[in-house]
């Protein structure tokens, strides 16, 4: 009799089990590498900032140059990220840490939301004047040095106390905690829009005025308009949640926003599956200081219109992003 070795059996079952598992992930892999974005569209939202406006114009063109249809909606800056969560819109291309990071944070924790990659670009959002009110009040850019000037900021509109003008309310930026937190004779009036922000610059700079006002980077207004962040007391991580850290051990927010804070990319869960290709694509995509500033000036500087703008802007830098699509 002659008796078969054990393992010659076992060896002969391993392979075909290994065969078949190997043929099976192959057929997955080759389904999932086939699989076309879907024909429904990729819905985009619009904010109240130039820089998001065309960089989210010039994301959905390239989307449509891949074949896909895309939708724009407009929608609130901080009310976004639930909509992302539910897939009520796709995507969301600019999300600033200092301005939208909490907002950003508790959907991701809420599930349906995806951290889809962070941008070159590094932010930073803060209290910002125009170099010539340095001559106008010494020793910026000190926040004590600005609070001692504050009756040089004072209008009508805020009596004895320095106006800051700050962004829209919905930017949700806390000034007048950061105000109250430091003891600072201040008061926080918003602007409607970006926009008005800008033309508030433009006109006191004409007059030679004193002016602080809510500003970012990246953004046009550096090439343009030259000046300087104030200087808080320095940033620390919770600072808006702790009181036990800043300078005011009885309140929040009495710090700087982050110097160096991230500008991420943000994408509904279901975006992966239902558009394979564009998510991709939005995975790879990166921005840089001067490419998003660059967005911006063409509306804010050039008067183009938005969607004229991103073609403008795709014409000039389509060794940047014809990669992103190959």
């Amino acid at each position: 009799m002659t008796l078969k070795h054990p393992q010659t059996t076992l060896g002969a079952g391993l392979v075909a089990t290994a065969n078949s598992a190997f043929i099976g992930a192959l057929l997955a892999f080759s389904g999932s590498a086939l699989a076309e974005d879907s024909s429904d569209p990729i819905i985009i939202p619009i904010h109240n900032w130039n820089s998001q406006i065309v960089m989210s114009n010039v994301v959905g063109q390239m989307f449509e140059e891949m074949g896909n249809n895309v939708e724009y909606v407009s929608t609130d800056s901080q009310a976004v990220y639930e909509s992302v969560r539910l897939g009520d819109v796709t995507l969301e291309l600019e999300v600033w840490e200092g301005a939208f990071g909490a907002a950003f944070n508790e959907a991701m924790e809420k599930g349906g939301i995806v951290d889809a990659g962070d941008h070159d670009a590094v932010t930073r959002e803060d209290w910002w004047y125009p170099d010539y009110v340095a001559e106008l009040c010494p020793g910026l850019p000190d926040w004590e040095a600005l609070n001692a000037c504050s009756a040089k900021f004072a209008t009508p509109e805020t009596g004895d106390s320095g106006r800051f003008l700050g962004g829209p309310v919905d930017w949700l930026k806390h000034d007048q905690e950061r105000v109250d937190a430091l003891g600072m004779d201040f008061t926080v009036v918003n602007a409607g829009s970006a926009s008005a922000l800008w033309a508030e610059l433009a006109a006191a700079k004409k007059r030679g005025e004193p002016i602080v006002l809510f500003n970012w980077t990246p953004n046009f207004i550096e090439a343009v308009h030259p000046g300087a962040f104030i200087e808080f007391p320095e940033y620390e991580p919770g600072c808006a949640e702790d009181p036990a850290l800043g300078p005011n051990p009885d309140a929040t927010y009495d710090c700087a926003n982050p110097p160096n804070g991230y500008l991420k990319k943000a994408a509904w869960e279901g975006m992966a599956e239902k558009w394979p290709s564009a998510y991709a694509v939005l995975e790879k995509i990166s921005f840089t200081n001067p490419q998003i500033a660059e967005m911006a000036k063409l509306v804010d500087v050039d008067e183009l219109e938005p969607e004229e703008a991103a073609a403008e802007w795709l014409a000039a830098n389509e060794d940047v992003w014809k990669d992103w699509i190959n």
